[in-house]
């Protein structure tokens, strides 16, 4: 008769959820796994680790990061592996989140034609995507990818390019745009 309840190994865990001892190690660490030791000091984990191991993986597949599955995690009662009324408990408090993540997304897909629309490749001078560095007044980095919205007239996506042409050569904020070739 086998025992009801057998402990896993930390290569039993590793192998059967995929995931590295190292990984293993890393969630007790972070609080999401908590092994037992046997007389020899090894970790040793019920079989319930795996279906928590599989919610952290689940978790993490819908974008949420360690710290926000142990603040979950620890909702729950002291080692109890979550249900399926947690996970759907859990998963409903995590929509609106979730649903910023898709509208950045998209919003993001939906830019990425513009930017180079004029073909200048100058996120620093380019008339389409940053007139006169308008960017710049706001911080560093790539303002409007970190969900910064442009400044006056020359919203992205809405093609409002004031004097600056689709084939114009780049120029300088300021810098009066090329004459007529002949």
């Amino acid at each position: 008769m086998s025992a009801p309840h057998p402990q896993l190994s930390i290569g039993d865990v590793s192998r059967r959820s995929g995931l590295a001892p190292s990984a293993l190690r890393y969630y007790e660490d972070t609080g999401l796994l908590t092994p037992e030791r046997n007389a020899a000091g090894r970790r040793i984990y019920p079989r319930s680790t795996l279906r928590r191991v599989a919610f952290i993986r689940a978790a993490q597949q819908v974008g949420l990061s360690l710290e926000q599955i142990r603040v979950a995690l620890d909702e729950l009662p002291r080692g109890r592996t979550p249900t399926a009324a947690d996970w759907s408990r859990l998963s409903t408090s995590w929509r609106p989140l979730l649903d910023a993540r898709i509208a950045a997304l998209v919003a993001l897909r939906d830019r990425l034609d513009h930017c180079i629309g004029c073909g200048c490749l100058s996120l620093r001078s380019c008339a389409l995507s940053n007139p006169d560095d308008e960017a710049g007044l706001t911080g560093a980095g790539a303002r409007y990818l970190m969900g910064d919205h442009q400044l006056g007239d020359h919203q992205l996506g809405d093609h409002q390019l004031g004097d600056h042409q689709l084939g114009d050569e780049p120029r300088e904020p300021g810098e009066a745009p090329a004459g007529p070739q002949g």
